[in-house]
C-alpha cells in the first residue's frame, strides 16, 4: 500500500477520493485550507483507516514549501502526490484577485502551487520510487499569453482559469520528460466536466456529473502504472490542448514560471 499526499481534500472530488483510497488501504495524508474541517475530516477517515491532516493555504509559496517540509519530514516514506486543490473560475464578473504573494490567484494556487509543492517534494518522490504524481488538471484549457501571463489587461476569471489548468498540463508533460529513467510517473487528467461543486455552481455552470464520476481516473492514476507524460480525460487517454506539446512553449512557460517563483 502506498502513502499518498491529497490536496484539496476536504470538499468535492478531493473529499470523495480520500475515502476512496483510505478504504482500500492505503495512507491518506489529506491537505486542507482551514484548520476545522480538516480535523473533522481526519477524524471521519481515521474511522475507515489511517490518514493524517495538514493545513496550507496554497495562495501563499511560503506556506507550501513549508507543507511540503512537515509532510517530507514526517512521512519519508511518501511515494504518491495528488494534486488536487484549485481554485474555479470565480463568479461570472468577478475581479483579478492576488495571492499572498501578489500573483494571479487563479494561476497561483492551481499552477505555481502544485509547481512549488511537487518540485519540494521530487526528492522524496524519487528515493520511494516507483512512485507517482497526479496533476488534476481540465478539458479547459487556454494557452498562456507569455507577454501578459498573470492577465493584468482584459481579465476574466475563466480564462485565468483555462490558462492555468493549460500551464498545469504542459508543466506535466516537462516533468515527465525530466523525470523519464527515475521511476517517477507523472500525469495529467480532466476527471469529468462540470462535476456537482460549489466551484462549478459558483461559476454559474449547471452540474452534469457527479464527484463520484471524476474519482475513477484519479483513483487509476494514484493506483497503477499507466505510464507517463500522459493526459487522461476520466479514466480514457486523451490529448490536451495541442500547444501544451510544443517545445518552444514548454521551453517560455519554465522560463516564466521560475521567474514567478523567485518573485
Amino acid at each position: 500500500m502506498s502513502t499518498m499526499l491529497l490536496t484539496g481534500a476536504t470538499s468535492g472530488l478531493g473529499r470523495h477520493v480520500a475515502f476512496e483510497l483510505v478504504r482500500a488501504g492505503h495512507t491518506v495524508l489529506v491537505h486542507g485550507r482551514d484548520a476545522d474541517r480538516t480535523r473533522v475530516l481526519v477524524e471521519e477517515l481515521r474511522a475507515e483507516g489511517d490518514a493524517e491532516g495538514y493545513v496550507a493555504d496554497l495562495a501563499s509559496l511560503t506556506q507550501v514549501r513549508e507543507l511540503a517540509a512537515h509532510v517530507g519530514d514526517a512521512h519519508p516514506e511518501l511515494d504518491v502526490l495528488i494534486n488536487n486543490a484549485g481554485l474555479g473560475a470565480g463568479p461570472p464578473g468577478s475581479g483579478r484577485e492576488l495571492s499572498a504573494d501578489g500573483h494571479e490567484l487563479r494561476l497561483a494556487v492551481n499552477y505555481l502551487a502544485p509547481v512549488a509543492l511537487t518540485g519540494a517534494l521530487l526528492p522524496v518522490l524519487r528515493a520511494n520510487a516507483p512512485a507517482r504524481i497526479v496533476n488534476v488538471g481540465s478539458a479547459g484549457q487556454e494557452p498562456l499569453d507569455f507577454t501578459d501571463p498573470e492577465l493584468t489587461r482584459r481579465y476574466s476569471g475563466l480564462s485565468a482559469y483555462c490558462r492555468s489548468k493549460f500551464a498545469l498540463a504542459a508543466h506535466t508533460f516537462t516533468l515527465a520528460e525530466e523525470l523519464d529513467g527515475s521511476g517517477v510517473a507523472v500525469n495529467v487528467l480532466h476527471p469529468a466536466t462540470h462535476m456537482d461543486t460549489a466551484m462549478v455552481r459558483e461559476a454559474g455552470f449547471t452540474p452534469r456529473h457527479t464527484v463520484a464520476d471524476g474519482a475513477p481516473g484519479l483513483i487509476a492514476l494514484a493506483t497503477r502504472d499507466l505510464g507517463t507524460g500522459r493526459y487522461f480525460d476520466g479514466t480514457r487517454a486523451a490529448r490536451a490542448d495541442e500547444a501544451a506539446y510544443d517545445p518552444e512553449v514548454r521551453s517560455r512557460l519554465a522560463a516564466v514560471t521560475g521567474q514567478l517563483l523567485r518573485a
